[in-house]
């Protein structure tokens, strides 16, 4: 059974993830920092987790959609899964993602002959993975933020890491796991102002039937959280938009 987070009420939400976040502060750099060290990843360049076929979608911090932006306005697309729908059919969702190509394997949309193409100006997941942290609850669900992404089905691991490089590297990753919770306390706090500003509650009804039409070729409209706002986006099916399941 599919659990829809937006059953849960925003205020629930909210404190569930500021709950999450000060569990992410809490946790010791020193720990998370030696499973760094001890897992020992580097890079082979095979390029696989830059395919949509290997890890779905790469959601982009704000900082991240104002640097595309800059580059490439056409590299980013609604995040898939929005959260949210009202009653009038229009879905609301935490951020953008990173457009893909219609090859077989969904290429990073910066992604040519096997080489990132902006390298140099890579989005904060691209330098840290794969050690962002998959946060599940323990047997007394506590969260455990050790798991790291996609173990073993790329790159080489057990390489002799500098503690210096494994602090460093440590320190990114809370970094980045707090932003993204941040990103989405920020935007459920805007949202229950703006539902309740606008007369707008979350219907699931609704939200369930437009994405059926949607996934027929009707486009829909969807209202993305981007800099403390919502911008509007107008898409279809071959937009390449994440279909929930």
């Amino acid at each position: 059974m599919v659990i829809v987070i937006s059953l849960v009420p925003i205020p629930f939400q909210i404190i569930a993830l500021t709950q999450e976040r000060n569990s992410l502060f809490a946790y010791p750099h020193d720990r998370l920092s030696g499973i760094i060290r001890e897992l020992g990843f580097r890079c082979t360049s095979c390029a696989q987790c830059c395919t949509r076929e290997f890890n779905g979608h790469v959601f982009l911090l704000d900082h991240d959609v104002s640097k595309v932006k800059t580059i490439d306005p056409g590299a980013i697309k609604p995040a898939p899964r929005p959260e949210f729908c009202d009653q009038n059919g229009v879905f609301y969702v935490s951020g953008y993602a990173l457009r893909t190509k219609e090859d077989a394997r969904g290429s990073c949309w910066f992604l040519e002959n096997g080489r990132c193409r902006i390298y140099d100006q890579r989005f904060s997941i691209c330098r840290i993975y794969p050690h962002m942290l998959h946060r599940e609850p323990d047997e007394k669900g506590n969260i455990d933020w050790r798991q790291f992404s996609g173990l073993n089905e790329h790159g080489e691991y057990h390489h002799d890491i500098s503690i210096e490089e494994c602090s460093a590297l440590a320190r990114q990753v809370t970094e980045y796991e707090n932003a993204i919770l941040t990103q989405e306390i920020s935007f459920l706090e805007f949202l229950q102002d703006y539902f309740a500003g606008h007369n707008l509650r979350h219907i699931q009804k609704v939200y369930d039937d437009r994405m059926r039409r949607f996934s027929k070729g009707e486009p829909i409209k969807v209202m993305v959280f981007y800099a403390g706002q919502l911008e509007e986006n107008v898409i279809t099916k071959s937009d390449l938009f994440d279909i929930p399941e």
